[in-house]
C-alpha cells in the first residue's frame, strides 16, 4: 500500500469518527429534548395542550409604532431563534412572519422559578411573550419580559449553518427548515404572492374575469406536451391532468365572456431542470375582438405594472445582468432573427428540399426524420439553435411557421406563417400568444395534420378535440390569447437561478 493510499485511509477513518460523534451528539440532543417534553407533561404543562394565543402585536408593528408603544404591554408569539441567558438575566430573539424582535428577561420581573423554566427552552421552540416595549442602550427595540408561555416544543434541533450542508437538495426537500433559517427565502415567496396579486389586479382593472377550468379532462389538449394519465373508476375512463387551459378558456369566449383569464397549475410529464418542473403555474388570458398585436401590448404592460408594483422599477438585475422591462419591448420576426443570429435568410429559401440541405449542413437534429420536415419546421429549429439564447432583453419573436402553430390564424398577407409570438427574456421563453384560429374547418384540418405528426414520431403533437371543434362551429369571435409561465416570471423578478427556488415544494425524487 502506497503512502498516498495510507493517508487516504487515515482521512476516511477520521471522517467516519467525526460522523459517528456527530450522530451521537444528535441522538443525545434528541433524547434531551424529548426528556424535557416528558418532564413538562409530568408537571401538567404539556405545550401541545395550548390551543390559542391572544397575540396583540407582531414584530414589525412594534418596531414601526415604537413611539406609540413605548412602555406599554404587548404580547407577541413566534419561534425562539436565539437565547443568551446566564445568571439572573439575558437576551433572546423570537421570530414571527414579519421578522424578529429582541427579548430581555430578568429574575426581578419573573421570579427565580420562571427564569429557571425559561432557561430550559430550546432554539426552535414556539413561545408567547408578554412584556413592556423599550429600547436597549444600542437603540434596538425590545420587549422586557413579564410573562411567557411555551406553545410548542421543537423535538429536533435546527441546523446551525444551513447553507453549509453538503446535500444541495435538502433545502427543497425540507422547505419548512429552509424558510425558518433563511429570511431571503421567505422574502422570495412573499414576492411570489405579491407578483401574482399584482397580475390579478392588472387584469381585473381591465375588466377581465378570472375563471377556473377543469384540471382533469378526457383529452390533454392546448399544448404540445406529454400528459400525466390517470383513471376514473366510477366512469371507467382514462383521464389526464391538464397540460394547458387554452381550449376550455376559448369555450368561454364562445359563451360570451369576452375577456377571461386563469392562473393555475398545469402538469407535463417531462424532464426536470432549472427551468422545468412537472407541476407548474401558468396564466392564460383571452380577449374577444383582439389580435396578437394587442396581446403584445397587454403582455409588456402587465409585466411592467407588476415590476413597478412589487419592485418599484421596471429595471431589474437577473444573474448579474441588467434587464429592462420598460415597454415597448423589441419586436423581431422569426425569419429576421434567424438571419441575424445564423446568417441564413429563409426569405431566399424557396423549397423544403433547400431547407433540408441547409439543416443537414448545420447538423440540426429533429424529433422526426429530416425528409419529413418542412421549411417551417426547419426555420423553427434554426431559431431554437441559433437565436433563442441570444435574446437577453425582453423581445417578442413573431410570425411563426404554420406547421408548428396549429391553433393560430394565418398571417395576413403571407399564409406560410401565423400571427403568433413568443416573448423571450435572458434567452428563455416567457410567454406564447396568438391571433386565435376561429375557423372550425381549418382547425379540423390542423388537428388532422397533428395526428399525422404523431404517426411520424412526435408524441407531443396535438390530439383531436371534437367538443372544442363543436364550440368553434357554434361560433367564436376574433380573439387574441396569451399564456405565460408564472414561475419563470417570478424567477426573473426575484433573481432566482432555478425554478425550484420559486416553488415552495418542487417535485423531487424520493430518497431511497
Amino acid at each position: 500500500m502506497s503512502n498516498e493510499e495510507k493517508q487516504l485511509t487515515k482521512e476516511e477513518i477520521k471522517a467516519q469518527k467525526l460522523q459517528a460523534r456527530a450522530e451521537k451528539e444528535m441522538n443525545d440532543l434528541l433524547k434531551e429534548r424529548r426528556q424535557k417534553l416528558s418532564d413538562l407533561q409530568a408537571q401538567g404543562k404539556d405545550p401541545f395542550d395550548v390551543y390559542k394565543v391572544n397575540r396583540t402585536h407582531t414584530s414589525n408593528v412594534i418596531k414601526e409604532k415604537y413611539d406609540e408603544l413605548e412602555g406599554k404591554e404587548v404580547t407577541v408569539a413566534g419561534r425562539l431563534m436565539s437565547k443568551r441567558v446566564h445568571g439572573k438575566a439575558g437576551f433572546s430573539d423570537v421570530h414571527d412572519k414579519y421578522g424578529k424582535i429582541q427579548l430581555y428577561i430578568k429574575i426581578d420581573d419573573v421570579g427565580e422559578e420562571k427564569l429557571k423554566t425559561y432557561k430550559t427552552f430550546d432554539i426552535g421552540d414556539f413561545v408567547s411573550i408578554t412584556g413592556r416595549v423599550f429600547k436597549t442602550k444600542t437603540e434596538e427595540v425590545s420587549i422586557h419580559i413579564t410573562d411567557f408561555e411555551l406553545l410548542s416544543k421543537s423535538l429536533k434541533p435546527l441546523p446551525e449553518k444551513f447553507h453549509g450542508l453538503k446535500d444541495p437538495d435538502l433545502r427543497y426537500r425540507q422547505r419548512y427548515v429552509d424558510l425558518i433559517i433563511n429570511p431571503e427565502v421567505r422574502d422570495t415567496f412573499f414576492k411570489r404572492t405579491a407578483i401574482i396579486k399584482a397580475m390579478r389586479e392588472f387584469l381585473d382593472n381591465k375588466d377581465y374575469l378570472e375563471v377556473e377550468t377543469p384540471i382533469l379532462s378526457p383529452i390533454a389538449g392546448g399544448a404540445a406536451a406529454k400528459p400525466f394519465e390517470t383513471h376514473h373508476n366510477a366512469l371507467n375512463i382514462d383521464m389526464y391532468l391538464r397540460i394547458a387551459t387554452e381550449l376550455y378558456l376559448k369555450r368561454l369566449i364562445v359563451g360570451g365572456f369576452e375577456r377571461v383569464y386563469e392562473i393555475g397549475k398545469n402538469f407535463r410529464n417531462e424532464g426536470i431542470d432549472v427551468r422545468h418542473n412537472p407541476e407548474f403555474t401558468m396564466i392564460e388570458l383571452y380577449e374577444a375582438y383582439a389580435d396578437y398585436n394587442d396581446m403584445m401590448e397587454i403582455t409588456e404592460n402587465m409585466v411592467a405594472y407588476i415590476c413597478n408594483k412589487v419592485l418599484g422599477t421596471t429595471k431589474i438585475t437577473y444573474q448579474e445582468t441588467e434587464i429592462d422591462f420598460t415597454p415597448p419591448w423589441r419586436r423581431v420576426t422569426m425569419v429576421d432573427a434567424v438571419k441575424e443570429y445564423s446568417g441564413v435568410d429563409f426569405n431566399e429559401i424557396k423549397t423544403d428540399e433547400e431547407a433540408r440541405n441547409i439543416a443537414k449542413e448545420k447538423g440540426l437534429q429533429f424529433k422526426k426524420k429530416l425528409e419529413d420536415c418542412t421549411k417551417g419546421d426547419i426555420l423553427n429549429e434554426f431559431f431554437e439553435a441559433y437565436g433563442e439564447e441570444k435574446l437577453i432583453q425582453p423581445t417578442f419573436i413573431y410570425d411563426y411557421p404554420v406547421e408548428i402553430s396549429p391553433l393560430t390564424k394565418k398571417k395576413r398577407g403571407n399564409e406560410a406563417f401565423t400571427e403568433r409570438f413568443e416573448g423571450f427574456v435572458f434567452g428563455r421563453e416567457l410567454c406564447n400568444a396568438y391571433s386565435e384560429l376561429n375557423d372550425p374547418i381549418v382547425q379540423r384540418q390542423r388537428f388532422l395534420q397533428q395526428l399525422k405528426e404523431r404517426e411520424l414520431g412526435d408524441d407531443e403533437a396535438y390530439v383531436m378535440d371534437e367538443d372544442f371543434l363543436n364550440s368553434l362551429e357554434i361560433g367564436m369571435p376574433p380573439t387574441g390569447g396569451m399564456g405565460m409561465g408564472v414561475d419563470r416570471l417570478i424567477m426573473l423578478l426575484t433573481d432566482s437561478y432555478s425554478i425550484r427556488d420559486v416553488l415552495l415544494f418542487p417535485t423531487m425524487k424520493p430518497l431511497a
